[in-house]
């Protein structure tokens, strides 16, 4: 049945604003990347690189920089290695304490993102001596292993079973068929978990706030302690970076596996 013309035009008007709310502030942001003026402004005025150029060069920013992307690539793989072996084990009928595992796994996804980072400081202070780079790597762990769960959970969901019973049949022992049918039957949902890890990771600023170590300093970091002190356009132009360091994500992911597929 075809939805009434004035149910059409409500829900093509709630996209039409969703989408402006999502992607108006996004492009004040990268327009003040590229003012001349010295303090943060919106419109910018007059056209200038020259904070690209000041970040780029900037020991800071770098540093920062470097220190998130290797925690990112460490909580993704670590994520997708504890996140995918748990959503096939979810997944399975016959797994003992399904329900209660699935709500301890996916729990962290209704908890206040606050709340937990406080929790995790007093954790690390009373029995690792403190915060770290090593509490801060579990922080994250903690947060971006359900997204893993819950794609490739969604995955599977779909997938059909009868591969596992045809592999059964022809002989594939338990990690032929684990290797060579299940897992390929999970790359689209590895590859949204990995890309919603990784961006989460890199993005976070609660939980490094409460975990980082002294001389440990995130992008994010970084970011709101340059707002805090000094908000030039050298923010901005940082923010545009890592915006476009997403929309990358998304075009090798859409040439690796296809966006369709993935969503």
């Amino acid at each position: 049945m075809t939805a009434p013309l004035s149910a059409r035009l409500l829900g093509g008007l709630i996209v039409i604003v969703t989408g402006l709310v999502m992607l108006v502030p996004l492009a004040v942001v990268v327009a003040a990347s590229f003012s001349e003026s010295a303090f943060l402004v919106f419109p910018p005025r007059g056209f200038s690189l020259r904070w690209y150029g000041e970040i780029l060069g900037s020991e800071a920013y770098l540093s920062a920089a470097w220190t998130s992307l290797r925690i990112a690539v460490v909580v993704t793989l670590l994520a997708v290695a504890i996140g995918t072996p748990a959503a096939i084990a979810l997944s399975r009928p016959a797994t003992p304490w399904r329900e209660p595992l699935a709500g301890l796994f996916l729990s962290p996804l209704v908890l206040p993102t606050l709340i937990f980072g406080i929790g995790l400081l007093m954790t690390a202070s009373l029995f690792f001596g403190g915060p770290g780079i090593g509490g801060l790597i579990i922080g994250h762990l903690v947060i971006c292993v359900p997204y893993v769960i819950r794609t490739v959970t969604a995955v599977l969901s779909r997938a059909d079973p009868r591969l596992e019973e045809a592999a059964r049949c022809m002989g594939a022992g338990l990690w032929q068929k684990y290797w060579h049918v299940i897992l390929p039957q999970c790359r689209t949902g590895i590859a949204a978990g990995a890309f919603f890890a990784f961006n989460i990771s890199f993005d976070d600023a609660v939980v490094a706030l409460f975990l980082r170590a002294p001389g440990v300093e995130t992008l994010p970091i970084r970011i709101y302690s340059q707002l805090e002190f000094s908000p030039d356009p050298g923010v901005a132009a940082v923010s545009t970076l890592m915006i476009l360091v997403s929309v990358l994500l998304v075009l090798l992911i859409d040439r690796a596996v296809g966006l369709d597929r993935m969503a």
